[in-house]
């Protein structure tokens, strides 16, 4: 996965920063902590394989608009085929 979103980060024109992984077991930790990478470093696309990796901190819809709307930065979908 993270040469797939290397590869399509590349493609696009971004830089590949970190990668965030969400747990159940500290959620929303993970998300947190993109949040305030998101700040630190002015970060305005995060790129997301699938909606429901966002399932562990909520909706995945409100999870995006409150997102989008508190961070500042946008939140784009690239669905990876299956190997």
């Amino acid at each position: 996965m993270r040469r797939e979103l290397a590869g399509f980060a590349q493609l696009e024109g971004f830089v590949m920063g970190s990668v965030y992984l969400e747990g159940p077991d500290t959620a929303p930790a993970a998300f947190e902590a993109l949040v305030t990478s998101v700040n630190r470093y002015e970060i305005t696309t995060v790129v997301v394989p699938e909606w429901r990796h966002l399932a562990l901190v909520g909706d995945p819809s409100a999870v995006r608009v409150q997102f989008e709307r508190t961070a500042g930065a946008r939140f784009l979908l690239h669905d990876v085929p299956p190997p």
